[in-house]
């Protein structure tokens, strides 16, 4: 129990930023996806002789969805979270200064 009521805060901490971005980071799809991809190319190998023929598999799919625009695409457009960050912290030393 305390290990979870120290991880608390860190485990709810999306739900801090604006609902365009808890939405988007609450899930994992893009990286399931990008497993179930690699699952089902490295089915077709079966055995890889070494490590480094595992990644080089890995890579070359990665290069592939971002040739093909895939992973071109934004994710997330992150100037409006800095722009949300910097309101947030412009309101905490607001709240510093209102206290002192």
């Amino acid at each position: 129990m305390a290990i979870l009521e120290k991880g608390f805060d860190d485990a709810i901490a999306v739900l801090a930023l604006p609902g365009k971005y808890r939405k988007r980071l609450r899930t994992e799809s893009g990286i399931e996806r990008l497993n179930k991809e690699i699952r089902r190319r490295e089915r077709v190998i079966r055995i890889f002789p070494n490590r480094a023929s595992a990644l080089r598999l890995i890579g070359a799919l990665l290069m592939e969805l971002t040739t093909n625009g895939q992973a071109v695409k934004k994710y997330l457009d992150m100037a409006e979270y800095w722009d949300w960050r910097e309101r947030q912290a412009h309101a905490a030393d607001n709240k510093i200064v209102k206290i002192c």
